[in-house]
C-alpha cells in the first residue's frame, strides 16, 4: 500500500462572540462588494473596449478603492479576503473562457454564501486555536473531530449560511494510505426508485430526503409568501425555510459519504454513466426527483475519494444503451419505455431493467478500460 500527501479541507462549526459576528459581516459585505465592482468592471470593458482584464489590474483597482475617501472603509477587513474573491473571480473567468460554466454572476446579498478565506499571513494558528486577522480572540471551534496530526493550517474559510450557523473550513496537508487492493469490480446505474443499481443485483433505495419534508416545507413557504418585504417576520420566515433545507441537505450529504465510501472500500474498479444532469433537470416532471437524488454529487464523491484511497473510476459514454442492451447475448431492443422495468430478450434471458443496464455498465467500462480509448469522458 502506497500513501501520497494531499490537500484536504476539515469543516467544523463555530461560535462567534457577537463582536467577531459584526466583524465578520463586515467582511463579508466588502468580499461582496470587491468581486461584484471587479465584476462590473471587467464586463465593462469588455462591452465598451474589447479588452480583457487581467487579475493584476483587479488588484491594483483594489488598492485604489481602498485610497478613494468613498469607500475607505475595504480598508478596515483583513486584505486577504479581498485579495481571495479576486483571485475567486479570475477562475470564473477562466472557466468562462474554458467553456467549463456560464459567465460569472452578480453575487446578491441574501441569496449567496457568505464566506471569506484567510491565507496563511491572515491568521495564527496556536495551541489549536484559530485568531482571525484583526480578532483580538481565537475562534470557538467545536472540534469534532481532530486535524491530522502535526498539520499546519495554509488556508481558512469561514462562512455563514442562511440559517445563521457559522463554519470554517481549515485546508492542511495530510497524508492519505491507499486501501489494501480490493477484489470488486462494480457497474453502477443511477436511478430514482432505487438511487443506485449495482451489477451483483443488490439496490440501494433512494430516501428521498425532500419529499419526507415536502409538506413542512410548502407550509414553511406559504407562511414567508404572506410576510411583508423587509419586515422581521418574513425574516424569521425566511430562517424557518432556510432551516427546512438545511436539513434536508445535511441528510442527503450525509446518506451519500457513508454509500461512497462504503463503494470504495468494497471495490477496485468502479464503472459509473457520464449523465448529463443538467439536460436532465430541464424534464419539469422529473427535475425535483433528479435533483433531491443528486446523482452529480455522488459520483465527485466516489471519484475523489477513489484518487485519494488508489481505487479506479471508469465513466461510459452517456449515450451508450445501457439499458436496452441484453447483458447476456448483446442484442439491442428498438424501444424500451421509462415504464418497463423488467423484460425478456429474444435469446430468452429474463431482465431487470436497473440490473442489465448496471451489467452493461461494467461490461462497457472494462472493456474501453482495456483499449485505453474513451474512459474517462468530459463531466456534464
Amino acid at each position: 500500500m502506497g500513501s501520497r500527501v494531499v490537500k484536504r479541507a476539515y469543516r467544523y462549526r463555530f461560535y462567534p462572540t457577537p463582536e467577531q459576528a459584526a466583524q465578520l459581516a463586515r467582511t463579508f459585505g466588502c468580499v461582496r462588494y470587491v468581486y461584484n465592482r471587479a465584476l462590473a468592471e471587467r464586463s465593462r470593458a469588455w462591452t465598451q473596449e474589447q479588452r480583457r482584464v487581467t487579475h493584476a489590474e483587479t488588484d491594483r483597482m483594489l488598492t485604489a478603492w481602498k485610497r478613494d475617501a468613498e469607500t475607505a472603509w475595504l480598508a478596515e477587513p483583513s486584505k486577504g479576503p479581498l485579495q481571495a474573491t479576486l483571485r475567486n473571480l479570475q477562475a470564473a473567468f477562466v472557466n468562462f473562457w474554458s467553456g467549463r460554466a456560464k459567465y460569472p454572476t452578480f453575487k446578491k446579498k441574501g441569496k449567496t454564501l457568505d464566506s471569506a478565506t484567510f491565507f496563511r499571513n491572515c491568521f495564527t494558528y496556536r495551541n489549536g486555536n484559530i485568531t482571525l486577522a484583526k480578532q483580538d480572540r481565537p475562534l470557538v471551534i467545536v472540534w469534532s473531530r481532530p486535524l491530522p496530526e502535526g498539520a499546519t493550517p495554509s488556508q481558512v474559510t469561514v462562512s455563514r449560511n442562511a440559517r445563521g450557523q457559522y463554519h470554517v473550513s481549515i485546508l492542511v496537508e495530510d497524508t492519505v494510505t491507499s486501501l489494501p487492493p480490493a477484489g470488486g469490480q462494480v457497474g453502477i446505474d443511477a436511478g430514482i426508485t432505487s438511487l443506485v443499481t449495482f451489477s451483483t443485483g443488490e439496490k440501494v433505495t433512494n430516501p428521498r430526503h425532500e419529499r419526507r419534508d415536502r409538506v413542512r416545507l410548502a407550509r414553511a413557504q406559504r407562511d414567508l409568501s404572506r410576510k411583508a418585504k423587509g419586515s422581521a417576520n418574513r425574516a424569521k420566515a425566511r430562517a424557518r425555510v432556510a432551516e427546512i433545507h438545511g436539513r434536508i441537505a445535511d441528510r442527503r450529504r450525509d446518506h451519500l459519504h457513508k454509500l461512497s465510501t462504503r463503494i470504495i472500500r468494497e471495490n477496485q474498479t468502479v464503472v459509473v454513466e457520464d449523465l448529463s444532469v443538467r439536460t436532465m433537470v430541464r424534464n419539469h416532471s422529473l427535475a425535483r426527483a433528479v435533483s433531491d437524488a443528486s446523482w452529480s454529487e455522488l459520483r465527485a464523491m466516489v471519484e475523489y475519494k477513489a484518487d485519494w484511497y488508489g481505487r479506479t473510476v471508469i465513466a461510459v459514454d452517456r449515450f451508450y444503451p445501457s439499458s436496452k442492451t441484453c447483458s447476456a447475448c448483446g442484442s439491442v431492443v428498438e424501444d424500451l419505455p421509462l415504464d418497463v422495468r423488467e423484460w425478456t430478450c429474444r435469446c430468452g434471458a429474463a431482465h431487470d431493467r436497473d440490473v442489465n443496464a448496471a451489467r452493461n455498465i461494467l461490461a462497457a467500462g472494462l472493456a474501453v478500460s482495456a483499449c485505453g480509448d474513451g474512459v474517462r469522458p468530459p463531466r456534464s
